[in-house]
């Protein structure tokens, strides 16, 4: 019996010790994971921290972003650390994935912070497009900084040795990764990668992103940048670099685009003055249901109505509105929310100011706001601007609310017109109208509100109105000048797109939500993009019953206004008016107010509609094979050194 209960004593020990064998097994490799897992995010926190060090260039700014709560700092470390995981998992090792991914961020990074030297800007996606710029960049770095060049070459040498022994010592000393554990790491970081993807365009609120305190400044980049941080600004601009050719597009296609050769003159004995005025936000508000305005806001819009503009935009994104009205060209062959101003006007580009500078006018555009602002200041030297008066080159305005007034702006623009002696073309961006139109912004309010709105949205909607007032009597004030002038002068106003007035929209029933819909019936589009448009002449009057139609044929109307021929405006674009007055991303509307919807997914397209975004293509990304025949003014700018 003793041997029996010693035997099962000894049995019992072993049975206890093996458990316990096991439990510590267990425990090891949990903490060995957790160990991972916690190097995977120190490396990942390293990443960010050296990026961010690279592109701001201050250490202060770098600790700022990682402890301000408000800015994604520590929501850019978690996209990392699920990157290296994910990536690890597929190689079958741990921290391999920082050896990929982390020299190329870094890379990027320094790119990016020699771009800014140099060009101001940061780096975008499409400026990989562009790889020319980046090229471009290295003999002036050289030869401005030779020492800074010589240390970036060490640099690079210093970094390759590096990245090459790195590679050496982890092949030999990180540890392979279970099938278990590879699978496990898929099924969790790749779902979670997937999901933040998705969230990521800055078209559509996202709920998620807006905790993460990732937030698309698309207007303003170096802001965008400076909150969201290299990489996460990187991502948001990402959708706007794949812009491929069209298909056909060759030197071919180019040449068999017909064109008139119609000579460029005037039908006018003298070349009158031009003034454009892209009113901010000007919309008419009496357009509400359910809601009346008295007085009404706009009586000298109103009676000098040319039509409306189609708005591609709805309560922002003002710089694309003005690149169709500039251009001639369309957003709608662009891919979806990219910013031309932003992303794609590189280099010299054909507008209103090259054609009427080969005629011999003086081309300004006056903005009484910052040049960086949606990269006014480079966009215009680019449309081929004599000059820019922007705030800080003209004299303090007088201000309404937070902005300069239309009243000022407008009397700014009689004294430099005053000071012109040669034929002048002038573009104006106004500042009054510009959102959010909250209590306080005027102390008096002269629109009264009547209608099933609320307290706060009858005070909203009365603040809008008096901007919309003043705007309207800015206009009357340039016109009474105008017809006090003995040279034809035509001034043309429009607004940029409706005004973001948040729930007025739904309370009222003029729209099912607070901002406009960007696919619907061609009633209900233009009910949510029409913006209003004159066309005044001081010696012929107004241009009637021009209808509603896309910013990008306003340049053909203000030619055709002026009594200027041209084998692009009034040849080529005037054809395309012909057959169509909207050409908009979701949808085409016919001079008989016929639409056709999702036009671009189509088999086949419209010829004109094809041609149009061949040549736009040509002239914007391609290799200017249509330029010297259709944009000739613009050639013979290019040739004498613009």
């Amino acid at each position: 019996m003793a041997l029996f209960t010693s035997a099962a004593v000894a049995i019992e020990a072993t049975e206890i010790s093996a458990a316990e064998a096991g439990f510590f097994a267990r425990h090891a490799k949990a903490l060995a994971v957790l160990r991972s897992l916690a190097v995977s995010f120190l490396l990942a926190l390293a990443t960010v921290v050296v990026v961010e060090l690279i592109t701001r260039g201050s250490l202060g700014q770098t600790y700022a972003y990682l402890t301000n709560l408000q800015q994604p700092g520590w929501t850019t470390a978690g996209m990392f650390f699920l990157l290296y995981l994910a990536i690890d998992a597929l190689i079958g090792r741990q921290h391999k994935a920082v050896l990929l991914v982390s020299p190329l961020v870094v890379l990027m990074g320094v790119i990016s912070q020699q771009k800014q030297v140099f060009l101001t800007d940061p780096l975008y996606p499409t400026d990989l497009l562009f790889g020319r710029q980046i090229l471009e960049l290295m003999p002036v770095l050289v030869q401005d900084r030779p020492w800074t060049a010589a240390g970036l070459a060490l640099a690079v040498l210093a970094a390759v040795s590096g990245l090459i022994a790195l590679w050496i010592f982890a092949w030999r000393r990180f540890r392979p990764l279970t099938r278990k554990e590879r699978l496990t790491r898929l099924a969790v970081t790749l779902p979670l990668l997937a999901g933040f993807v998705s969230i990521m365009d800055y078209n559509d609120f996202s709920w998620v992103r807006d905790r993460l305190k990732v937030f698309p400044i698309m207007w303003d980049q170096a802001e965008n940048y400076r909150h969201n941080g290299f990489v996460m600004a990187f991502a948001i601009n990402l959708p706007m670099a794949n812009v491929q050719a069209p298909a056909g597009y060759m030197t071919d296609a180019i040449d068999k685009i017909p064109s008139k050769p119609l000579p460029a003159g005037t039908t006018h004995r003298s070349k009158p003055d031009v003034i454009v005025v892209m009113s901010e936000s000007l919309w008419d508000p009496t357009r509400l249901e359910n809601v009346k305005l008295s007085p009404d806001p706009m009586p000298v819009i109103r009676e000098n109505a040319s039509g409306n503009v189609f708005s591609p935009e709805f309560g922002g994104l003002t710089a694309n509105v003005e690149f169709e009205a500039l251009t001639g060209f369309s957003n709608a062959f662009l891919p979806t929310g990219s910013i031309p101003y932003q992303q794609y006007v590189r280099k010299p580009i054909p507008s209103l100011a090259t054609f009427f500078r080969a005629e011999g006018y003086t081309a300004r555009a006056i903005h009484p706001f910052s040049g960086w602002f949606w990269n006014r200041t480079s966009v215009y030297k680019a449309f081929g601007f004599e000059a820019f008066k922007d705030v800080d080159q003209m004299p303090p305005l007088a201000k309404r609310g937070n902005f300069t007034s239309d009243e000022a702006l407008t009397k700014e623009i009689i004294r430099q017109a005053d000071a012109q002696e040669n034929p002048f073309f002038f573009f104006a961006v106004t500042l009054q109208g510009h959102g959010p139109y909250d209590d306080g912004r005027y102390k008096k309010t002269d629109i009264a509100i009547d209608g099933k709105l609320d307290a706060r949205e009858n005070r909203m909607l009365a603040s809008y109105a008096q901007g919309v007032k003043e705007a309207d009597q800015s206009l009357k004030m340039l016109m009474d000048w105008a017809k006090e002038r003995d040279r034809e002068t035509i001034i043309v106003v429009f607004g940029d797109h409706l005004p973001p007035l948040n729930t007025v929209y739904k309370t009222s029933g003029y729209m099912q939500g607070i901002t406009a819909s960007r696919k619907g019936s061609a009633e209900q589009m233009k009910k949510e993009h029409e913006t209003p448009l004159v066309i005044w002449s001081n010696k012929t009057g107004v241009e009637k019953e021009v209808g509603t139609i896309s910013p990008a044929f306003l340049s053909y109307y203000i030619l055709k206004e002026a009594g200027y021929e041209h084998p692009y405006y009034t040849g080529f674009l005037g054809a395309v008016h012909d057959k169509l007055r909207v050409i908009d991303r979701y949808m085409l509307i016919d001079a008989k107010g016929n639409a056709t919807p999702d036009w671009a997914r189509k088999k086949t397209l419209d010829p004109l509609v094809r041609d149009f975004r061949f040549l736009q293509h040509d002239i914007m990304f391609g290799k200017q094979y249509g330029l010297e025949r259709f944009f000739d003014s613009h050639a013979e700018l290019m040739a004498a050194g613009y």
